[in-house]
């Protein structure tokens, strides 16, 4: 089976041939097509006329077809392709590195300090970028930044100065220079060709490539919402993000007719508006490519029937990974509802208090960080004295730099350092994979809803073999354990609370 690394960067040409001609929207963000007689490329999806296909090429994403000269579409706008989530998945070198880049590592750091954070030398990154991608990293990274400056530029009436710092421009003489170098017109040219409606609320389209079942999503995610940091309900996702003394919002919710999320940012800063797009798209799971995923997992007899029913499954992450950690924690043993209740407590507790305009929308405090709980005492709000010391020792270690939610990690790396801390075991570790980090092959084995899950003959299967049954799902174990949740929870009427809110043995004292 080919990983990220091996597996096939553009799809055949007569594949993106027939996409391309039958505007396919499960390829949008797989190729771009760019058109040798007018100098642009487009999404696969562009509503222009097709032309001649003796003017075709077809590139990999923006970057390869910026490097070799030509310019987004103002049309069908590629800034708002999703991302190719097999390139940006995983354990990979070039997929540990798009995540860096994404997290805008190359805004202040030299190549030289992405090639070590990924453990290869600067020329073989160099290398794989250009034989994967088609472009080298620095220019994964300007195009990343150019295109999202586009995105702001046309959908927000954000002042230029702001749009350059956003997309990480020092100066706007830069900026200016290098937007008009790449795409021929200047950033003021561009708004007034696109003049977005102002306000203090900014609005910006995140798109995927369908099916998605956002409906699921939400179900999920209802299911463990704290109030007072986020709320959640049918139609949409709220929460409060920022510290105590820049607070803002965000929603996410639907964009009827259209394969994208609306998100609604309040008081966010600038300078800090791509990280918070980044994560949003984490943790909706925007870049997955569910043809490609659906076609691992269908080959599974039990798995077939669970992704021909709902395609649109998709991995839901967690905005904060020290919050889902926590979670992890104080959901161990106990039911899901029972987790809520203490988690709330403690935010309440520990939780920064927001300014009093946040009420209205009913927000009312910040998640607690690391440095609060590291030291907190927790008597009175029904977490167990074993519980409480674990995440004190958790928040600890976190703060000691001990473990972290670095996206250049591997998953064993990552498993191997939380299961290392006392009171977290394979199951919790693997938990904050599949959840903190959004990581596509997590596979929490212990977890007594997936072996009931899977069992034959009312037998069912230990960790190690359900392990042993789910190699055949990688590189995406995680979406097969979210089916087999999703199956659980439908199958007890329990939509909106997670199947792992079954009472369950300590994932410490599991046996395999």
């Amino acid at each position: 089976m080919p990983t990220p690394d091996t597996a096939p960067a553009l799809p055949d040409a007569a594949t993106c041939e027939q996409a391309r001609l039958s505007r396919d929207a499960r390829f949008d963000g797989l190729f771009f097509t760019a058109v040798s007689s007018t100098g642009i490329y487009c999404r696969p999806t562009c509503p222009a006329p097709a032309p001649r296909p003796r003017n075709v090429h077809y590139y990999a994403n923006a970057a390869a077809a910026e490097a070799a000269g030509y310019r987004p579409c103002l049309r069908c706008r590629p800034e708002l392709s999703p991302a190719d989530g097999a390139w940006r998945r995983g354990d990979e070198t070039v997929a540990r590195a798009l995540k860096l880049i994404d997290q805008g590592f190359l805004a202040g750091q030299p190549l030289s300090a992405l090639a070590a954070r990924v453990h290869v030398g600067e020329r073989q990154l160099r290398r794989l970028f250009v034989d994967r991608l088609g472009a080298p990293p620095i220019g994964v990274h300007g195009t990343r930044r150019l295109l999202f400056a586009k995105q702001l530029l046309t959908e927000t009436a954000l002042p230029i100065t702001e749009v350059a710092l956003a997309a990480g421009f020092g100066s706007l003489r830069r900026f200016n220079t290098t937007f008009l170098d790449a795409y021929g017109m200047a950033p003021r040219d561009l708004r007034k060709r696109e003049p977005a409606s102002g306000g203090a609320t900014l609005s910006l389209r995140l798109h995927y490539r369908p099916p998605y079942d956002f409906a699921a999503m939400l179900d999920f995610l209802r299911g463990r919402a704290l109030p007072g940091v986020e709320i959640v309900d049918d139609r949409s996702y709220l929460r409060v993000v920022g510290d105590g003394a820049s607070p803002g919002w965000l929603r996410a919710s639907a964009r009827p007719g259209e394969h994208a999320l609306s998100l609604e940012l309040h008081g966010i800063a600038p300078a800090a508006l791509l990280d918070v797009v980044e994560r949003v798209r984490r943790m909706f799971d925007l870049d997955a490519d569910p043809r490609s995923i659906g076609d691992v997992l269908a080959r599974d007899a039990r798995l077939r029937p669970l992704v021909r029913k709902r395609p649109g499954l998709r991995l839901p992450s967690g905005w904060d990974g020290f919050e889902i950690a926590v979670r992890a924690v104080v959901g161990q043993q106990v039911s899901v509802a029972a987790a809520r209740t203490i988690t709330t407590r403690l935010a309440e507790r520990f939780g920064t208090p927001l300014p009093d305009a946040f009420a209205a929308l009913g927000l009312r405090h910040l998640f607690p960080t690391a440095d609060t709980l590291a030291d907190a005492d927790f008597a009175g709000i029904g977490l167990t004295a074993a519980r409480a010391a674990t995440v004190r020792t958790m928040a600890r270690a976190l703060v000691d730099g001990v473990v972290d939610f670095r996206a250049d990690r591997t998953l064993d790396d990552n498993v191997a350092r939380w299961s290392a801390l006392p009171g977290i075991g394979p199951w919790t570790a693997q938990y904050i994979a599949l959840r903190a980090l959004g990581h596509p092959d997590a596979l929490p084995a212990e977890d007594l809803v997936l072996q009931k899950q899977l069992a034959r003959d009312g037998e069912r299967p230990g960790a190690k073999a359900l392990r042993t049954h789910a190699e055949a799902w990688r590189p995406w174990r995680g979406y097969a354990v979210i089916h087999l949740w999703r199956d659980a929870a439908l199958a007890s009427n329990d939509i909106g609370k997670p199947a792992t809110s079954t009472r369950q043995r300590s994932p410490r004292r599991a046996k395999a």
